[in-house]
């Protein structure tokens, strides 16, 4: 246990008691102001966002074989077929990531309106456009497709 003199236990005794000094030429600093001062500094900004982003997961693009191509194909000719009756279809397509290799697969569902034989997207009603390089399967209870080759 540490012993202390009187002295040193009432060294502040004068001043403890007198009121806080305020200055006389400067306004006091607002609370969020003083309290920003003590924040904790961010020597890697960017650093977390960085992290995220490498921590984020992409799935590799399946490449289809000619038999799946064939398919697919023809089911594309039957939604061709059918625009006049704007079937409903749902296309399932891989969305390729901005910022890395990869990306996702999503599925579209809606009615289709058109098909852009230049630019090779099909067209929905809620104005989507999907790429058909990038289509790897399309349902519709609209259309009676083939059964699909094995």
């Amino acid at each position: 246990m540490l012993k202390f003199d009187y002295d040193e236990r009432h060294r502040y005794d004068d001043i403890i008691d007198l009121p806080r000094p305020v200055s006389k030429t400067h306004s006091p600093m607002p609370s969020a102001d003083r309290a920003a001062q003590f924040a904790p500094f961010a020597a890697l900004t960017g650093h977390g966002e960085a992290v995220k982003e490498t921590a984020r997961l992409t799935g590799k693009r399946i490449e289809l074989d000619e038999s799946c191509k064939a398919v697919l194909d023809d089911r594309l000719k039957k939604i061709r077929e059918a625009l006049d009756s704007r079937p409903a279809a749902v296309i399932t397509y891989f969305v390729p990531d901005s910022q890395k290799k990869g990306g996702v697969y999503e599925e579209a569902a809606g009615r289709v309106v058109g098909i852009d034989g230049y630019l090779r997207q099909i067209l929905f009603e809620d104005g989507r456009r999907i790429s058909m390089d990038e289509i790897i399967g399309i349902e519709s209870q609209d259309i009676v497709f083939s059964p699909e080759i094995s």
